[in-house]
């Protein structure tokens, strides 16, 4: 049997993790063509197909699955062994990869990665919006950032920002037209501006105000799946959206919005940035902790939130 190349089998379990060819290659900023033909050349070094190939997606064979289950936990030991011995440069190096829902990604960690990045030029930052519950180990991040009550338990986690505020608005020109919300039962028959997770379902809408707690589906015509779609449907005069305070505080301030139901909306715990404590972390993933730590002071990392 030819050679086997580390590379090889690098890239065979990047297109499994990534789910194709094409989006292999934007992670490693080649061509779609170099991915194939880099599987193709280890299929035929290894004498078996590894990859079942459709038009629209891959997913591994047999061999592949089994290749993988042994291949996965060998990479993540060859990584930890570059990680230990980065620690021996005079600056942290690499890159820093993070999955975090887009409202995080937008108020939290920008701000503090272009601080970090000023700080630590040697250090790369990848950031991947994703509302999704992922697997971070499995899927190649060294953190993830989420609530607290959406942990694993074998995660180490340090608090990001202040504690946040869902703001319920819409346009003076919609709530002129169809009546203002004094409480959650009058949202009913308003047109609500929906969003729909990853997995499916619709969100639904929290309010509490001295002890009640009150919760309901949305209902309206128009859904969207992200913040960023909702302010700006809010913005056009479609309906009344639920956004992060954050992303209608400016909207808010300029007029163009107008907040309601503001003494329903309770503070939510801030976002939580987690890694797992089984495995030793890089140079810079270690100074983009002690980054954090110094921007939250005097709040500090807490196991199993």
């Amino acid at each position: 049997m030819p050679p086997v190349r580390l590379d090889h089998l690098e890239t065979f379990a990047l297109v499994v993790r990534a789910g194709g060819f094409r989006a292999a290659a934007r992670e490693r900023g080649v061509a779609s063509s170099v991915v194939s033909q880099t599987v193709a050349t280890l299929e035929q070094a290894v004498g078996l197909r590894l990859l079942n190939r459709t038009t629209r997606s891959v997913a591994p064979t047999e061999a592949g699955t089994r290749l993988l289950a042994r291949l996965d936990p060998a990479l993540a030991d060859i990584r930890l062994a570059l990680a230990e011995i980065d620690q021996l440069r005079d600056r942290p190096s690499g890159t820093l990869r993070i999955n975090a829902p887009a409202p995080a990604v937008d108020h939290v960690l920008c701000p503090l990665a272009f601080a970090f990045m000023a700080e630590y030029p040697d250090v790369n930052v990848e950031f991947v919006s994703d509302a999704a519950i992922v697997d971070i180990v499995a899927q190649g991040y060294d953190a993830g950032v989420r609530f607290g009550e959406h942990l694993a338990q074998d995660m180490i986690a340090v608090p990001l920002g202040q504690p946040l505020r869902y703001a319920i608005v819409a346009t003076p020109e919609y709530l002129a037209g169809n009546g203002r919300p004094r409480a959650p039962a009058d949202l009913v028959g308003h047109s609500c501006i929906r969003r729909r997770y990853p997995g499916g379902t619709i969100a639904e809408w929290h309010f509490e105000k001295g002890g009640k707690v009150v919760e309901i589906e949305p209902q309206g015509r128009l859904t969207l799946n992200s913040a960023h779609q909702e302010l700006q449907a809010a913005l056009a005069g479609q309906g009344i959206a639920h956004v992060f305070e954050d992303y209608a505080r400016a909207a808010i301030d300029e007029g163009r919005l107008v907040e309601v139901l503001a003494d329903w909306s309770p503070r939510l715990p801030s976002w939580y940035l987690y890694y797992p404590n089984r495995r030793h972390s890089s140079a810079a993933m270690q100074a983009f902790l002690g980054f954090v730590r110094r921007s939250n002071r005097p709040t500090a990392a807490r196991t199993d939130p």
